[in-house]
């Protein structure tokens, strides 16, 4: 572990986007309730959580908000509270502000909630928290291998160095990590921030220049399902990979 690290007990799973590009499916379901070889996204995410020692979760909520947070309310491993965006959806970054005095002063795993992968030989999240350096970092993302991952086409989001460094793609660029949806934050990162909504790519953007925010390579398969076809493809690697 990482020299001034700790294993973090509080954790934040974004749940409140509209889930457009997983239409018609998010027609009636909002995308974190999408189910995948018969479980649902976000469970996925927070069985990861309470396997890796998180006790206390806040999920935000907006579109179909009753739904999720009557599902989420049924998880008897861990205390979930609810950040309410009903009445304004706010972007990552300002749902996060948003809910940061639920999230206390030291820094938290967060997660999408349509983060999903297969693990390698280490859970992801346990080789996030070994990495993970306060005293270096303000952010820690766990970056997906843009080849061999399912179901992503992109261009890839961040190269790093020999140290986890990381540096956006430039324009028309390509780059060899995606951003996998999940990472480990210390509150100090929303100091100044913005009010309302906004992309929490700006705070990223804020911590690349000053040299604190870093990436590590995540062991296994992500499984990208951002669309209803890439549901199938995400099951067809997961079954094989409990074959």
């Amino acid at each position: 572990m990482a020299e001034g690290a700790f294993r973090p007990t509080r954790a934040m799973v974004l749940a409140a986007g509209l889930g457009k590009r997983m239409r018609p499916l998010t027609a009636t379901t909002p995308k974190p309730l999408i189910e995948v070889a018969r479980r649902s996204l976000i469970d996925y995410g927070l069985d990861r959580l309470a396997a890796a020692g998180v006790t206390d979760v806040v999920v935000n909520v907006h579109y179909l908000a009753d739904l999720v947070e009557v599902h989420v309310h049924r998880r008897k491993d861990m205390a979930i509270a609810i950040s309410d965006e009903r009445k304004e959806l706010l972007d990552t970054g300002g749902g996060i502000v948003k809910a940061l005095p639920l999230l206390g002063p030291d820094p938290f795993v967060l997660l999408n909630a349509d983060s999903f992968w297969i693990e390698g030989v280490r859970p992801n999240l346990d080789l996030m928290i070994e990495t993970f350096d306060d005293a270096r970092m303000d952010g820690l993302l766990l970056l997906a291998p843009t080849v061999g991952s399912s179901g992503y086409e992109g261009r890839g989001d961040f190269s790093a160095d020999s140290v986890g460094l990381l540096k956006r793609r430039p324009p028309k660029g390509i780059v060899p990590f995606a951003y996998a949806g999940a990472a480990i934050l210390h509150p100090r990162l929303f100091e100044g921030a913005p009010q309302g909504a906004f992309s929490l790519n700006r705070l990223f953007d804020r911590a690349l220049e000053a040299g604190r925010l870093f990436g590590v390579r995540m062991e296994g398969t992500w499984l990208h399902v951002g669309t209803p076809s890439a549901i199938r493809d995400a099951e067809r690697a997961f079954f094989y990979s409990a074959a």
